[in-house]
């Protein structure tokens, strides 16, 4: 069994883990299945998110979760493999997961999102938590800002905006086996993407890469992941605290 994606803990290792707990968390990666140019493969999205919620599991008692792989990826429908999902059947699944986590006795839910155009997971969270439940949406912007300046990544957010430097980085690092040959040579740059979910990935690359893979390095990876799971521990403590009004983040 292949634990980078499916977990292969029992009843009793949940149970067990839980047990020190005041409150449990769990953690769902949620991927894609959609094209990331020729040298990366259709589930990188989903390899990513695992990377990071296995990263997590390793340094916090969580309840690790087999990943979601197919995700809202209708911007790249022009290239043959790709696959989606509607928002409102995302919404469903992840709302579904939530639900049965509760019923089960683990009351905290963190998405873990590695594909940008998964946009509805903010709404999931944002819904979940006027209702009161527990939920959270990592990692934030911030958190990868932070990522990104620890790891030494040169290109910008903006510029890094598929298959490059940073995804490319991550996997040489925790799947170097699904990159292949030729990311040394497929820089391409695309900032100006304004009309981007009007005309799809298409309109602004041919390769299917924007961003810059070949700066990527297995040792940017490494910081990256490490990175990320540092700046988990607020969310951690966030969701399994039970904060007053008056000390509820935002409040004076």
């Amino acid at each position: 069994m292949d634990a980078s994606l499916v977990p292969a803990d029992t009843s009793a290792d949940v149970r067990a883990r839980g047990a020190g707990l005041a409150r449990q968390v769990a953690v769902l990666p949620v991927g894609s299945f959609e094209q990331h140019g020729p040298y990366l493969p259709l589930a990188t999205d989903t390899l990513v998110a695992c990377a990071v919620a296995r990263e997590i599991a390793a340094a916090y008692p969580v309840h690790l979760l087999p990943p979601v792989t197919i995700g809202c990826s209708h911007e790249h429908a022009d290239w043959p493999g790709t696959v989606s999902i509607s928002s409102v059947t995302l919404h469903a699944v992840v709302g579904d997961i939530a639900s049965s986590l509760r019923r089960s006795g683990v009351e905290a839910l963190v998405v873990v999102n590695g594909h940008g155009g998964n946009y509805v997971l903010g709404n999931v969270v944002q819904e979940s938590s006027a209702r009161g439940e527990r939920m959270a949406l990592f990692p934030a912007a911030e958190d990868w800002a932070q990522a990104l300046e620890r790891a030494g990544v040169a290109t910008s957010p903006l510029t890094d905006m598929h298959a490059g430097e940073i995804e490319t980085s991550i996997l040489l690092h925790a799947h170097p086996e699904s990159v292949r040959p030729g990311y040394e040579t497929a820089d391409f740059v695309a900032d100006d993407r304004r009309h981007l979910l009007s005309l799809g990935m298409s309109a602004y690359t041919d390769s299917g890469v924007i961003g810059r893979p070949s700066l990527g390095s297995a040792e940017k990876g490494k910081e990256l992941l490490a990175s990320l799971a540092d700046s988990f521990g607020a969310y951690f403590s966030l969701l399994t605290a039970d904060p007053t009004p008056e000390k509820r983040p935002g409040r004076s």
